[in-house]
């Protein structure tokens, strides 16, 4: 009821803030539905970009756990495809490493099993429906999978002097139907995509949110660039359906068999 609330406020208030040319802003808010996307945790590149985002190696297709199950195989990790020539040669060789690991047996790190914000972009491949809720002076950005928020603050520059967290500072505003959200200053505890790319504290990522087929679709063009990690700026393309369905509240559970979380552990039953 909480979330049916704040989302129907942030409608109403949205629906009375202006975009700086004076149209009535897109909105992406509701009650009743957040959006989904249909790709399997992929960027998709840019139909004619001269660059791409990293994507599966063909020599080690990703299986989910029901594409695995309906096959007869067992479920693996997503490897990523260090022939792209956009990688810098110090990220595929630590990117090579991680993947030798994996493929000897290692745990792949995901944000959504590990108990980490994603960051951004990955944010945005996360495995549940994203919500949102906009002011005139914010808008709020909510994956309900694990309770993942960020927060774009409208019509404001950068800081002077932002120091690298989990979302970094993200700052937006309206192009007409589009909301346009700037985001710098990530921590590099995250990465860049589902094949554990990393990145530099210089990452920026610019993401156009926009409303199709007469706002049933909701589709994501972004630009990421790091001149430490890439040499040239990639784009990428997301599209997410309407999912019906409120805002539910989900926790993430750590797990010390598998990752190293340090949560006290009793030697024995207390009872």
């Amino acid at each position: 009821m909480l979330a049916r609330a704040i989302i129907a406020l942030s409608t109403m208030l949205a629906s009375t803030a202006l975009a700086a040319d004076g149209t009535t802003p897109p909105n992406f808010s509701s009650a009743t539905f957040g959006w989904n996307t249909s790709i399997a945790g992929d960027f998709m590149p840019v139909p004619g970009s001269p660059t791409r985002p990293v994507q599966s190696d063909p020599r080690y297709p990703f299986l989910t756990n029901v594409a695995a199950n309906a096959r007869g195989r067992t479920p693996n990790y997503r490897i990523g495809d260090l022939s792209n020539p956009n990688l810098k040669p110090a990220v595929k060789e630590a990117m090579k490493k991680d993947l030798d690991e994996v493929l000897a047996g290692k745990i792949a790190f995901t944000p959504s099993t590990s108990c980490v914000p994603a960051g951004v972009p990955w944010f945005l491949l996360q495995p549940s429906n994203l919500f949102f809720v906009q002011t005139a002076k914010e808008v709020v950005l909510i994956q309900a999978y694990d309770s993942q928020v960020r927060h774009v603050f409208m019509n404001v520059p950068h800081s002077t002097d932002v120091k690298p967290s989990w979302y970094g500072e993200s700052v937006g505003r309206y192009e007409g139907d589009t909301l346009v959200v700037d985001t710098i200053g990530l921590s590099r505890k995250t990465f860049v995509d589902p094949y554990r790319t990393p990145h530099s504290e210089k990452l920026h990522v610019v993401e156009r949110f926009k409303l199709d087929d007469g706002g049933k679709t909701l589709q994501v063009t972004m630009t990421v660039e790091d001149p430490e990690t890439y040499y040239q700026p990639w784009q990428a393309i997301l599209r997410y359906r309407q999912a019906q369905g409120p805002v539910m509240e989900a926790a993430c559970a750590e797990n010390n068999l598998q990752f190293e979380y340090h949560m006290p552990v009793a030697a024995k039953p207390d009872f």
